[in-house]
């Protein structure tokens, strides 16, 4: 992601939480875009979604976000799904979309928490013109972006950063900044996501992922910690080395842990 050029991706669909959670109820291992594709046509759960809004948004935007990496994410989503709450349901999707999306991803660390930190009560669409603006000259993008795309683009980010709860709702280009911060089970998941992926214990805890919801190593294994009192891992630290001992092997046996409570 770190060397990936700012798209304009997110026009196919923002948070998408909903569309998010049907797709995934369709979606079985293996399944690729076309067969998705054609099983949400089949459902009917998509009534007020034209044939092509709906292709773009499997293809361009659930693809992306969890059918990447041999549908892990996908496949995290699908098996715990079902014990999450709504807002976890929701971080979750928020830290796969900025995977997929640098754009976002930067802006949230870069401008949604620089403004959160520093007490400001709104975030707007010229905040994030700015950024993108920023973004073009700094030649972060593959060309130049028009006037009417770099607003389009800024819009999407604050409705992106608004579907995942981190701005006020609704159709408005002034937003209120929202209390936010990681719920302890989305810390513990996506702790687990990146030592299934095959992290060493200090990347986990040095992952930019953390960032995205204003986190620094201190906090990340402050978090670490508190979960380690659920049983779900041990974590020894000294100076900057930290070791962890995952107690689960895979995503079935987090899934029981985590029904356990």
């Amino acid at each position: 992601m770190k060397s990936s050029p700012y798209t304009t991706q997110l026009q196919a669909g923002l948070g998408m939480i909903e569309e998010t959670r049907s797709l995934l109820e369709l979606w079985n291992q293996g399944m690729e875009v076309t067969a998705l594709n054609q099983a949400a046509l089949q459902s009917g759960r998509f009534p007020a979604m034209s044939a092509r809004r709906l292709r773009n948004l499997v293809a361009e935007c659930f693809a992306p976000r969890f059918l990447c990496d041999g549908a892990k994410p996908a496949a995290l989503l699908k098996t715990l799904g079902i014990l999450l709450t709504a807002r976890e349901f929701e971080q979750l999707l928020f830290a796969f979309a900025c995977r997929a999306s640098r754009i976002l991803a930067d802006f949230v660390r870069e401008v949604y928490w620089n403004a959160y930190t520093a007490g400001r009560q709104t975030l707007s669409n010229d905040d994030a013109k700015e950024f993108v603006v920023s973004a073009n000259r700094d030649g972060k993008t593959t060309k130049p972006w028009s006037a009417t795309t770099i607003r389009r683009v800024a819009s999407y980010l604050t409705g992106s950063c608004a579907d995942f709860g981190l701005l006020e709702r609704g159709a408005r280009s002034v937003r209120k900044i929202l209390h936010y911060h990681i719920e302890p089970r989305t810390a513990a998941i996506l702790a687990y996501d990146l030592h299934f992926a095959g992290y060493g214990d200090n990347a986990v805890v040095a992952d930019p992922v953390w960032a995205l919801f204003g986190m620094d190593r201190a906090d990340v294994l402050n978090e670490l910690r508190r979960l380690a009192l659920k049983g779900l891992f041990i974590v020894q630290t000294a100076g900057d080395v930290t070791r962890i001992a995952w107690q689960c092997k895979d995503l079935e046996e987090l899934r029981h842990v985590l029904a356990q409570g």
